[in-house]
């Protein structure tokens, strides 16, 4: 099982400024890079400050100068925001331009507030259409001469310039959370990234079923791989209470989440304070104690022991998802203990 490292800009407030959090970005990331990480990904968000992403080529594109051997994830363009030619061409300069480091995901999109702004309204769970059109369009631009007469694009003979360098094509990823979703990215060969979210290890189980299921229905593919996306954050083990302070942010991140995905208030300049902590009474896993479990929290020793049961499930690529709230600098210390103290058990 390998480890990559999954990262947005994030911004709670104006104290600190876009480049600062540029530099963050770039330094979490070269420290993954020195510390064995296979991978940095980095997504696609709009006008909301907490995951500050319109793109994530260029971002990649600046990281593939300041590394050499990471590679860099799109993880994941937003196939409803995405012409297939432009996500052909742009996904296949990254590919030049970081000599041959590039992987990409797609995603259908989550947040209607993104598609009241950039699809004219289009219901946010109806993306799954473009997704399913837009990944053989970008492969077949990919390859060469292609023509396309979709349900959503239609243009005439086009090809990606440049062409990427990795051959067939860099890899591609699809974001999967129902059974259809994990047979349509296997059907057509691409690995799969899911995110239990909230909840705990039956998820992760739950998610691997899925798509063992969809492997097992397509014996003619080549078995894809399979990566999970979970919150991270490693603590002293001198400091036992060292969790509760992650928990809390975490819990500050997804109760922000909840607030954006709402989709009831309007954000002023990039910001929506979080969704209050009365709204979650009733919902458990909302709670710092239940995030301590489900979140993977710990002591190195604590988080080397429940990552054992990812490496039993066949888990190919474990994502440290270091987005939660807290300042650059307590990041910095978990993904170095991770790096120092939790790496090693798995080479």
């Amino acid at each position: 099982m390998r480890f990559s490292l999954f990262a947005h800009m994030e911004r709670w407030d104006e104290s600190e400024g876009p480049q600062q959090q540029f530099e963050n970005l770039t330094e979490l990331t070269q420290i993954a890079e020195q510390g064995g990480f296979s991978t940095v990904w980095v997504g696609e968000h709009h006008s909301m400050e907490f995951v500050s992403s319109p793109s994530p080529i260029p971002q990649l594109a600046y990281l593939a100068a300041r590394t050499t051997t990471i590679r860099l994830g799109a993880g994941t363009i937003i196939a409803p925001f995405w012409n297939p030619i432009r996500a052909a061409g742009e996904a296949a300069l990254l590919d030049v331009i970081s000599g041959g480091r590039a992987e990409i995901g797609i995603a259908r999109g989550a947040h209607q507030f993104e598609f009241d702004r950039l699809a004219g309204g289009l219901p946010a769970a109806d993306g799954g259409t473009h997704l399913r059109e837009l990944v053989p369009a970008v492969r077949a631009l990919w390859q060469g001469d292609y023509a396309h007469d979709g349900q959503i694009w239609q243009f005439p003979t086009s090809t990606s310039v440049p062409k990427p360098l990795q051959q067939p094509h860099p890899p591609l990823w699809v974001a999967a959370r129902d059974p259809a979703s994990h047979d349509f990215a296997v059907a057509n060969g691409c690995n799969v990234m899911v995110t239990p979210l909230m909840k705990g290890i039956e998820e992760v189980e739950n998610l691997v079923d899925k798509f063992e299921t969809a492997v097992r229905n397509h014996p003619e593919v080549a078995k894809p791989e399979i990566m999970v996306l979970r919150h991270t954050h490693v603590h002293s083990p001198s400091d036992p209470d060292g969790w509760r302070p992650a928990a809390e942010a975490i819990q500050r991140y997804y109760r922000t989440f909840d607030a954006w995905f709402g989709n009831k208030q309007t954000p002023e300049n990039g910001f929506l304070e979080p969704s209050p902590v009365a709204k979650f009474a009733e919902r458990p896993e909302f709670e710092p104690e239940s995030l301590r479990r489900t979140a993977m929290i710990g002591t190195p020793e604590e988080v080397v022991e429940r990552l054992r049961r990812y490496e039993e499930l066949g888990i190919d690529e474990y994502s440290f998802w270091i987005d939660n709230s807290l300042p650059h600098k307590e990041k910095r210390v978990s993904l170095e203990l991770f790096i120092n103290e939790v790496m090693p058990a798995f080479r």
